[in-house]
């Protein structure tokens, strides 16, 4: 359904380190970059995540969250520690959501501009 999403963010370089952790321990990387942009997918200049250079960004109000697929529970734990260490702010640690469903094991984050992200996997230990 969806074919990307752009966040805006204040501070490119910060948010570029923040998502290169982030989604690094998720095995997504840059696939393209400028000046006022960063993209982050699989394949080269196919971007799913876009963050953008915008002086007045601020986060989606209340209830927004991106939630990126991870493929184990191992990924979940090195997203979140991974994001942590770069200066996001731990929104929920990894660990099962029963409410949920029996495999849902997710981490959640808030990272430098404030928008929330999640990592999930649905697979069994």
């Amino acid at each position: 359904m969806l074919h990307h999403i752009s966040l805006g963010v204040r501070d490119l370089a910060l948010a570029g380190a923040f998502y290169d952790a982030a989604l690094g321990a998720l095995a997504y990387r840059r696939v393209f970059e400028d000046d006022t942009a960063i993209g982050y997918g699989v394949n080269d200049d196919e971007d799913i995540l876009c963050l953008k250079l915008r002086s007045d960004a601020s986060p989606p109000g209340s209830g927004f969250h991106l939630a990126f697929t991870a493929t184990s529970r191992v990924a979940v734990d090195q997203f979140h520690a991974a994001a942590l260490a770069i200066g996001g702010s731990d929104n929920g640690a990894p660990g099962l959501r029963p409410d949920y469903g029996d495999n849902y094991y997710a981490a959640f984050l808030i990272d430098p501009d404030g928008h929330h992200i999640e990592a999930v996997t649905k697979t069994a230990a």
